[in-house]
C-alpha cells in the first residue's frame, strides 16, 4: 500500500529536481507540489519505442507457447500489451504474468490479468525470489524489456532451467540538456533533493554536475535500490535515500521524512 502524502509543512520551501523520463517526471512533480514543495523536471533518460519487426511479430503471434511473461517496467508492460492487442483479441490462457514491481504489475492488472510481483521490493533480486521462478524444466519465459538491462533475470532463470527469450521493445537515450537549462536546474534552482531512479540516470546526473560546476555532495539523492546507493557512495555521494516503493506517494514521503530528519539533526548539533 502506498504511503499517504506527507503534511505540506514538511516540504514547504524544499526544492526537488526530478530526473525521471516523461510522463512519470511531470506526474511526480505534481505529487511533490501537492505536498508543498517546489519541483522542477530535468529528464536525464528518454525512452523511444523500437519499430515493430518480423521477429517481434513472430514472438507475439507465438505468445501461447510461453508459460511465463515478465515485464521489467510499466513502460515495457504498456508497450507489450498494445502490441499483443494487435494479434490477440483475448490473451492466451495458462500464462503466468509478472511485474518486477507493483507499478509494472498494475499495468497487467488493468488489462484483467492476475500478475505476480514481489511481496516487497522492485528489483531483479526481489523478482527472482518468487517461489514460481525457482525451478524450470525448459519452460519458455518471455522477458519484455528495453534493448539492454536486467541481465540478471535472464542469466538466473537460464541457470535455473528456463528457456528465456528476450523481447526488446524500446531503447533508452541520454538527452543532453542545453547549458541554460542545466545551469537553471542545478546552479540557480539548487535542489535539496534529486530524484535519480536508475543507475543510468544517476550516472548522467553525476556527469552533468561535473560539467556544470554543481557540487552534489550535500544534495539528497533518491535512488531505487541499495546497490545504486552504493554506486553513489563509491564516488563520494553519501547522501542517499531508498524509498519504500517507487509509487509517487512513497517517493514524496521518503524525501519529506529524510529532509525533515536532516533538519532536526542539524538543529540538535547547534
Amino acid at each position: 500500500m502506498a504511503t499517504p502524502l506527507p503534511d505540506h509543512k514538511l516540504l514547504v520551501a524544499r526544492r526537488i529536481l526530478i530526473c525521471r523520463p516523461e510522463p512519470e517526471a511531470s506526474r511526480l512533480a505534481d505529487a511533490f507540489r501537492e505536498a508543498g514543495a517546489e519541483a522542477r523536471v530535468l529528464p536525464l533518460i528518454r525512452r523511444e519505442p523500437l519499430p515493430e519487426t518480423p521477429a517481434t511479430r513472430t514472438l507475439i503471434q507465438n505468445l501461447d507457447l510461453y508459460t511465463h511473461v515478465i515485464a521489467v517496467s510499466p513502460y515495457a508492460a504498456g508497450l507489450f500489451l498494445a502490441l499483443a492487442d494487435n494479434w490477440w483479441p483475448q490473451l492466451p490462457m495458462g500464462i503466468r504474468w509478472y511485474g518486477v514491481g507493483g507499478g509494472t504489475a498494475s499495468i497487467f492488472a488493468q488489462s484483467g490479468l492476475d500478475p505476480c510481483k514481489p511481496a516487497k521490493g522492485w528489483t531483479s533480486e526481489a523478482l527472482l525470489a518468487l517461489p514460481s521462478l525457482q525451478t524450470f524444466h525448459h519452460e519458455k519465459v518471455l522477458l519484455v524489456r528495453g534493448e539492454d538491462g536486467r541481465e540478471l533475470i535472464q542469466q538466473t532463470l537460464t541457470e535455473r532451467g528456463a528457456d528465456v527469450t528476450l523481447l526488446p521493445l524500446y531503447r533508452r537515450l541520454s538527452p543532453t540538456p542545453d547549458k541554460a537549462s542545466l545551469d537553471s536546474a542545478l546552479l540557480h534552482f539548487h535542489p535539496d533533493a534529486v530524484i535519480t531512479l536508475s543507475g543510468e540516470t544517476l550516472n548522467n546526473f553525476i556527469a552533468l554536475s561535473k560539467n556544470s560546476g554543481h557540487n552534489p555532495e550535500t544534495t539528497l539523492l533518491v535512488v531505487p535500490a541499495s546497490r545504486i546507493a552504493q554506486r553513489a557512495h563509491q564516488v563520494g555521494l553519501t547522501q542517499t535515500c531508498v524509498p519504500q516503493s517507487l509509487a509517487d506517494t512513497d517517493i514524496v514521503a521518503a524525501v519529506a521524512q529524510e529532509l525533515d530528519r536532516r533538519t532536526g539533526s542539524a538543529g540538535n548539533t547547534k
